[in-house]
């Protein structure tokens, strides 16, 4: 979690560009305050109150969202006031490849790695909750998935710090136009956070050992150094880590395949969110149960993966289950918690529940052809997990 920060002042060297290679009392603060899942009143009244109110809204799909590190007992109060009148909802967390549960049912969204085309997928898998009470197989994949998925953190770490990485990090720096000095005082500062993710490993939850800890990191800077000066060093991180992701073996994930009949033989129903990010997966012949059509990151092609959805489902043979639309709001709650000024804008204002494009009038159009709104979405899932 981003931790809060004070604006420039009088006692901040301004100009200053150097750091010492030194941990500090005050970088240790720093590093607690980053990594810490313990919210103050503040940071829960923040959760628990939505900056909009939807009343007319009365069914709630949720099958796409995130509570991180945030305590579900707050993440109901902030649903229960954004929707004061809701009378039908359907309402699964999904954090990253980890079994989440919420009112009787499960859920997780996984990653895993499709052989036919060489490329990384997701899956939004969900389940009544009964029939993942034990699921040692299933958890155990998790388990396995989400340490991979984390050390994705430290060859972040490791391009920024080690020569055989050279070649990436000048990648970066010639696209962002980072100088020497820039990228000393970058390397420095991940020395210290590495030496004390090292020191502090013990009490640091696993779940915020991710790539953003780099970031929220340099974020307490701004504390001591020109802030200016620390958008330019998150511009440089921001490139260096899209191009780790870029080279981050996909091969130790689980395969779809292998997922997907874990998640069937426990009874499990199967969604693919934002599809177009890996578009083969809409010509793969995947045992699922449908496709996410939008969300915040994913809406530029909605018409066309409703059409996709439609066609495939005009081509069934008796007895087969049509595939669903769905929308998800891939809202993330632990970006709530984060001061306002440290807020990335367009996470933040994510709502779970909330996906304007069933109410687009010319989204609607395409709906209507095929059939589809919240209600029957939520109807049909809901029988489908109770009687898969």
């Amino acid at each position: 979690m981003a931790a809060s920060g004070s604006s420039e002042h009088a006692t901040k060297p301004a100009l200053s560009r150097v750091m010492a290679e030194e941990i500090t009392d005050l970088d240790q603060a720093a590093y607690l305050r980053v990594v810490t899942t313990e919210l103050t009143a503040e940071q829960r009244r923040r959760i628990a109150t939505p900056t909009r109110v939807y009343p007319r809204q009365t069914c709630i799909l949720g099958l796409h969202w995130h509570s991180e590190f945030i305590p579900l007992d707050l993440v109901v109060e902030r649903i229960r006031a954004t929707f004061p009148n809701s009378t039908d909802e359907l309402i699964i967390p999904t954090d990253h490849n980890k079994l989440n549960v919420l009112n009787g049912y499960a859920g997780a969204e996984v990653d895993c790695y499709s052989r036919e085309f060489e490329t990384k997928v997701q899956l939004l898998v969900h389940f009544e909750e009964s029939r993942v009470t034990e699921a040692t197989v299933f958890r155990n994949m998790l388990s396995h998935t989400f340490r991979y998925r984390s050390s994705q953190l430290y060859e972040f770490i490791d391009t920024i710090l080690e020569s055989k990485y050279e070649d990436r990090l000048q990648e970066a720096a010639a696209e962002t136009g980072a100088d020497d000095e820039l990228i000393a005082f970058v390397r420095t500062g991940t020395r210290k956070l590495k030496r004390m993710i090292d020191t502090n490993y013990s009490i640091t939850p696993p779940e915020m050992l991710r790539n953003k800890i780099i970031k929220y990191y340099f974020d307490t800077l701004r504390d001591h150094y020109e802030s200016r000066y620390i958008n330019r060093a998150q511009i440089f991180l921001q490139a260096i880590k899209r191009i780790v992701k870029r080279h981050f073996s996909f091969t130790h994930f689980y395969e779809t395949q292998e997922i997907i009949e874990e998640v069937r033989l426990l009874g499990g129903c199967i969604v693919v969110p934002h599809p177009e990010q890996f578009w083969p997966i809409l010509l793969a012949d995947y045992d699922l149960d449908g496709y996410e059509v939008w969300n915040p990151q994913s809406r530029e092609y909605t018409d066309f993966l409703i059409n996709v959805v439609v066609r495939k489902n005009r081509r069934l043979h008796s007895g087969e289950r049509p595939l669903l639309i769905t929308m998800g709001d891939d809202c993330h709650m632990g970006e709530k918690a984060k001061e306002p000024q440290y807020q990335d804008t367009e996470k933040a204002s994510r709502e779970i529940g909330v996906q304007p494009a069933w109410d687009d009038l010319a989204v609607r159009k395409s709906l209507i052809l095929a059939n589809i709104d919240r209600r029957r979405v939520i109807d049909e899932y809901r029988s489908r997990l109770r009687s898969s």
